[in-house]
């Protein structure tokens, strides 16, 4: 049995830079055993097979695979494995200053996948901020800033708790359990089928009311 990883993703978008034109996507799974490793992208899709276990407990194997909402460009994303995660830089495809609406082809959300809080900057807040986080693979370890990343503050990121979960989900090629420890929580799948919206980013923020 297969153990679904916790995903946790960011954007950047751009008509012109395609540096500044891509998804940052972390698998968030310490001490991954390289040799197990089986990582397979495509420009429509990523498969994630690996073994991984902290020392003194159980090694399990983790496994995912989902369909992008549009195409990326394999050959020019990176990746880079670290003792708490593995980080993947995507291309997109497709220049432009819109931002998807969420990252994988299928509406049905997820509760593995995530919105990294600690990269993410809304759409008209692009400007100024750096695109380039390759040596940040493990910034927080996980959807919550400690030190508020992505030019992002405190009260805007409590403002957006509880909103941003990421798309669907493809096949594993076998049944799949949660893994409290790696995934940090339990929640069921959600499918969103009654709604119109696409939007998987962060919730628009509420001015405050202002006090005497």
């Amino acid at each position: 049995m297969s153990v679904h990883p916790e995903v946790l993703w960011a954007q950047r978008s751009s008509a012109s830079d395609d540096e500044k034109n891509v998804i940052y996507l972390t698998i968030n799974l310490p001490n991954i055993d390289q040799s197990s490793l089986k990582f397979e992208l495509t420009s429509t899709s990523i498969n994630f097979e690996a073994n991984a276990g902290s020392p003194g407990t159980p090694v399990k194997h983790y496994a995912f695979s989902l369909d992008f909402f549009s195409e990326i460009v394999p050959e020019l994303s990176t990746k880079k494995l670290t003792d708490r995660s593995y980080f993947i830089i995507l291309r997109k495809k497709e220049k432009k200053e819109e931002y998807w609406p969420r990252l994988t082809k299928e509406k049905a959300k997820n509760a593995f996948i995530k919105t990294d809080f600690s990269r993410w900057v809304d759409e008209d807040e692009q400007d100024g901020v750096g695109s380039s986080l390759d040596d940040g693979a493990d910034l927080m370890g996980g959807g919550m800033p400690g030190g508020l990343g992505g030019g992002m503050d405190f009260e805007r990121m409590m403002s957006q708790m509880g909103g941003g979960l990421g798309g669907g989900l493809g096949g594993t090629g076998g049944d799949v359990d949660v893994d409290a420890d790696a995934a940090g929580e339990t929640a069921d799948v959600e499918t969103d089928s009654g709604s119109d919206s696409d939007d998987d980013g962060p919730p628009p923020l509420e001015e405050a009311e202002p006090t005497n």
